[in-house]
């Protein structure tokens, strides 16, 4: 987004202020399914799940995964208005429960809307079965997360050799397994983890055919897609390209391919500008602190292990200088080395690529609110 218009949104709505640009949401969800024509795109809404980008997404033919029921209700809210059975045809196609460890009470609501919905252990089966009946199953498995920004493989997925048991097992108490999951960490720059989960998820789809669960033909690849922060991520078209030889090769056209991108979804779209509120030199390094820092836009930091560079509206000469929050807790650091001109009190700073991950888990700490949230281009 150009220069001019973040500082005029900044004048208008005031600092700190999260700007989430449409066209960007719009033109990342063309590219990904430009680039795998074969897969079904489900944004995965714990990445940013404000309803404006809910609803952008809807409109343009996204699917779902959702991980709560908040989360669920979010996408519920745009198809409550259609007749009851593409209201259902909808949840059944276009919803998935992504989420293997569900509450008996949110079983229970979910089992209304038919939904599908993942395991991956033996309990769940019998949860599912006693409070949610009418939901499908898919299996998710444990794969490499190897060189993944975010490891998810050590809380979740089921042992390979164990998967059509499982599978056996859910179906032995009347309910139907649609399909295999598996997630290979998220922001993965590793394509082989791809490669190498296919292989296992493709073994695994061999053996539950050849045991007479041959109506299992749904594969969720999960997320991961890497977003373009840095000149170090390889193209996304070179991903897409080894996962389309994958496909032809391992899977035949029967099975349904679908993916849970969220971070490549919206990134790109986020820009956060703040001020500047403080300065100071310490230990012959310059000091800078904003209104906005980890427990806020930034807390992808924390949480997601991502970095933000903090850029300058004003030009000159640069030197190495510390960002910190506003907050009165160290932890509130955004960076020790950003490449900073010398700036005043009430100048503005900005990062991009912050869509995801970080409005998402901003918190109230310290007295401090949340950055206004304003959406354009929709």
């Amino acid at each position: 987004m150009n220069h001019a218009k973040l500082k005029a949104i900044a004048k208008e709505y005031g600092t700190p202020v999260f700007v989430v640009d449409h066209d960007a949401i719009r033109e990342n969800y063309r590219k990904f399914k430009k680039y795998l024509p074969r897969v079904q795109a489900y944004y995965a809404v714990k990445a940013n799940s404000a309803p404006e980008i809910v609803q952008t997404l809807y409109k343009i033919g996204a699917s779902f995964d959702v991980a709560s029921m908040p989360e669920f209700m979010l996408v519920y809210d745009n198809i409550r208005h259609l007749p009851a059975k593409k209201r259902q045809d909808f949840i059944w196609d276009k919803i998935i429960y992504a989420h293997p460890i569900k509450a008996n009470q949110t079983l229970i609501e979910l089992d209304q809307y038919k939904p599908l919905v993942t395991y991956d252990n033996y309990e769940e089966i019998r949860k599912v079965k006693k409070y949610a009946p009418h939901a499908g199953l898919v299996l998710r498995i444990k794969v490499p997360n190897t060189g993944a920004m975010v490891e998810l493989s050590s809380k979740f997925g089921a042992d390979p050799g164990d998967a059509v048991n499982l599978i056996k097992a859910a179906h032995d108490v009347g309910l139907t397994v649609e399909g295999i999951s598996f997630h290979v960490g998220s922001q993965t720059t590793n394509f082989q983890n791809y490669v190498q989960a296919l292989q296992v998820a493709a073994g695994i789809f061999k053996e539950a055919w050849s045991r007479g669960f041959d109506k299992m033909i749904q594969l969720d690849i999960g997320g991961g897609f890497p977003a373009p922060y840095d000149e170090n991520v390889r193209p996304f078209r070179e991903l897409a390209d080894t996962l389309n030889a994958e496909f032809d090769r391992l899977f035949p056209k029967k099975v349904e391919i679908l993916a849970e991108p969220g971070r490549f979804m919206i990134a790109t779209a986020g820009t956060a500008v703040s001020e500047v509120i403080g300065k100071a030199d310490h230990d012959g390094k310059r000091c800078y602190y904003i209104n906005d820092g980890v427990y806020h836009t930034y807390s992808g930091i924390i949480f997601d292990h991502c970095k933000y560079p903090v850029k300058a509206f004003k030009k000159g000469p640069t030197q190495i200088c510390s960002v910190f929050g506003p907050t009165c807790d160290a932890l509130d650091t955004i960076g020790l080395a950003e490449q900073l001109p010398d700036l005043k009190l009430g100048d503005l700073v900005y990062s991009e690529n912050i869509g995801a991950y970080s409005a998402a888990s901003s918190t109230y700490f310290n007295g401090f609110p949340p950055a206004k949230v304003v959406h354009v281009n929709m």
